[in-house]
């Protein structure tokens, strides 16, 4: 039984204090992080319609291709047939999809202007 007992610890041990292989987690970059200036207005045409083009989101998301269409002057238009909800980003789609699925590493700030935008009333100003 001793024996047993010795073998059984020896073989615990090891796993015990190499069980923790990282000792630290990467930083995950939380959306809530990015904070925008509630007194800032986002403007569809300066701030929102140059992320699709910077982030060449128009190569897939165009007239011929997925949808909803964000080649440039037809995005508006395709964004509020059924992706966005004006006012409400938790119930847009294209929120929705950025944030939560992580499209095309968007980054956290364009995001956050897109968040602001639709729950100014995403208005096309």
């Amino acid at each position: 039984m001793k024996k047993l007992f010795k073998i059984v610890l020896v073989s615990i041990i090891p796993l015990v204090v190499f069980s923790c292989y990282y000792d630290e987690f990467p930083e995950e970059i939380v959306q809530d992080d990015v904070v925008i200036d509630p007194d800032i207005v986002v403007s569809f045409a300066d701030d929102i319609a140059p992320i699709f083009v910077n982030y060449n989101c128009t190569q897939c998301h165009d007239a011929s291709g997925q949808a909803p269409d964000l080649s440039p002057g037809n995005a508006y238009a395709s964004l509020l047939a059924g992706y966005v909800n004006p006012g409400n980003s938790g119930s847009s789609t294209l929120y929705i999809q950025l944030n939560d699925l992580g499209h095309q590493n968007v980054d956290p700030d364009a995001i956050a202007l897109i968040k602001k935008w639709i729950d100014d009333g995403a208005e096309n100003n």
